[in-house]
């Protein structure tokens, strides 16, 4: 899958609470928030790096998608997914927005989702 991503030399806790501000920055809202790491243990005993996946909406930019297509809907909302590689080193992964909206009826609106999600990582580094 085609994605932005970066990887900081950063603890994830720092990673998140910069994420979550460089995102705001952008106008994205966080609706939700999945602890992956934390439900596969309490649910199966597993234990993996701290994984966290964050709903982020902007809802300017949905609004619009929806206009084009109710079926944008089923990509929603644009999961920023944070990974800790070790105590020290996280990733930050998020899906080309050309990927949940492809096709000439969202070309300006990826452009401008695009742009918003690459500078909310830029800010991270």
């Amino acid at each position: 899958m085609d994605q932005l991503t970066v990887t900081l030399q950063q603890p994830m806790a720092e990673v998140e609470a910069a994420a979550r501000v460089a995102l705001g920055d952008q106008g994205f809202g966080i609706l939700a928030e999945i602890d992956v790491a934390e439900i596969l243990a309490s649910k199966l005993g597993v234990h993996r790096a701290p994984l966290k996946i964050l709903g982020a909406c902007n809802p300017a930019l949905v609004n619009q998608a929806l206009d084009v297509s109710l079926d944008v809907a089923l990509s929603l909302p644009c999961n920023v997914v944070l990974h800790a590689i070790d105590d020290h080193t996280t990733t930050v992964t998020i899906a080309d927005p050309a990927v949940i909206m492809p096709g000439d009826d969202f070309r300006e609106l990826v452009q401008d989702a695009r742009q918003r999600l690459g500078a909310a990582l830029a800010s991270l580094l």
